[in-house]
């Protein structure tokens, strides 16, 4: 098998993955574990498995990026409900961060979550607009996560062009 072809089996498995996650989100405001436990491992293990073919990132970027996506997430769940008695973030999204950071690598990590609070504003407030919500209402944050690590796959230097070539 080619290597393109070989990468882009996986690229279009982990954009279903993202869409079908992104959809269950959106309609029931879970992430399954039966879904995005496995995304973990995987990721990690199409990093981490010598093949012919390269993987997205480099084995420890690949566990570094888990391990990161999952602690940022829970640790900003942990900071809300201590300010707030409440939880801010579903421990689903911060799974679903630990699988685009196996899958992807750690340097994704800022990526993803830069594109995907950027998005989830704008879909908050259209979100408030028309299911007649508040803004304490809870919002479905995986659609954006999804979103951005499908952005982050396919275009991965995207955000950096964007900044550089900003006009000042």
């Amino acid at each position: 098998m080619h290597v393109l072809t070989y990468l882009a089996i996986v690229k279009v498995a982990l954009i279903i993955a993202l869409v079908y996650l992104a959809y269950i989100d959106f309609r029931s405001f879970q992430l399954p574990n039966a879904i995005t436990l496995p995304m973990i491992a995987i990721g990690i293990l199409l990093n981490i498995v010598d093949t012919p073919y390269p993987g997205l990132a480099s084995p420890t970027s690949s566990l570094l990026g888990a391990i990161a996506g999952f602690a940022l997430l829970w640790a900003l769940d942990k900071m809300y409900y201590w300010a707030k008695k409440q939880h801010g973030i579903g421990l689903g999204d911060a799974k679903l961060l630990s699988a685009l950071g196996a899958w992807l690598g750690l340097d994704a990590i800022p990526n993803i979550l830069l594109i995907a609070s950027i998005t989830g504003v704008i879909g908050g407030v259209l979100w408030i607009r028309f299911q007649k919500q508040t803004i304490r209402s809870a919002f479905p944050f995986g659609p954006f996560l999804a979103f951005a690590g499908i952005i982050e796959l396919l275009w991965p230097q995207l955000l950096q062009a964007l900044i550089l070539n900003s006009p000042t």
